[in-house]
């Protein structure tokens, strides 16, 4: 997978040299090739509870759609390949429509506490629900309400991880929950001692 040798075209290219990052460029492209995702992709990948994929539209605009679920959605099939039940949604079918004229999809996650972006190239799969119990059954997040409306697969052409610059963090009220517990946990014991100490001096 060499991100940089399928993203940067005769265009782009140019366009490097006009702004002099065209050199470092050209190293990468010899140099930056990954064999599928590695251990520390699958691990963000999995942790993700959206995403954002950019289809082509016989429109000729490409089209961004958001997609979601509970952290964990998102399942790691193998080293090139992940996959996500399609919920119904508004009912417009603008991703599906375009996948199925042209499975070449681009996708973005962020996770804004890590400051991280992992940008995806991929080939999309539309998979119907019947066709396939043993892959519904992977795919199918556990304890959400949802109701399914077909599975989508990528097939990973090639990936590359933006700088963390201009990305702020941002936390969810699950997050918060839980890097507040130990302070809260802290304050209930303290109130507790303060509670026995009024008792005590009140006894006295």
């Amino acid at each position: 997978m060499n991100y940089s040798e399928l993203a940067f075209t005769e265009t782009i290219r140019k366009v490097q040299e006009k702004m002099g990052s065209r050199n470092s460029y050209a190293r990468m492209e010899k140099t930056n090739y990954v064999d599928g995702l590695t251990n520390y992709e699958e691990e963000f990948i999995s942790s993700m509870d959206s995403f954002y994929m950019a289809s082509y539209g016989e429109n000729e605009y490409p089209y961004v759609q958001h997609r979601g679920g509970p952290a964990g959605f998102i399942k790691i099939i193998d080293a090139n390949t992940i996959g996500i039940i399609d919920y119904v949604g508004n009912r417009q079918y603008i991703s599906v429509g375009n996948i199925i004229k042209n499975p070449k999809v681009a996708i973005i996650m962020v996770s804004y506490p890590r400051r991280a972006r992992l940008k995806i190239y991929a080939e999309a799969k539309i998979v119907e629900l019947k066709e396939n119990d043993d892959l519904y059954k992977l795919l199918k997040p556990e304890d959400y309400k949802f109701l399914p409306e077909r599975m989508l697969l990528f097939n990973i052409q090639a990936y590359d991880w933006n700088c963390p610059q201009h990305i702020t963090p941002r936390f969810t009220a699950a997050e918060i929950e839980e890097a507040l517990a130990p302070q809260k946990k802290y304050i209930a014991e303290l109130e507790r001692q303060v509670t026995e100490l009024k008792e005590s001096l009140t006894k006295k």
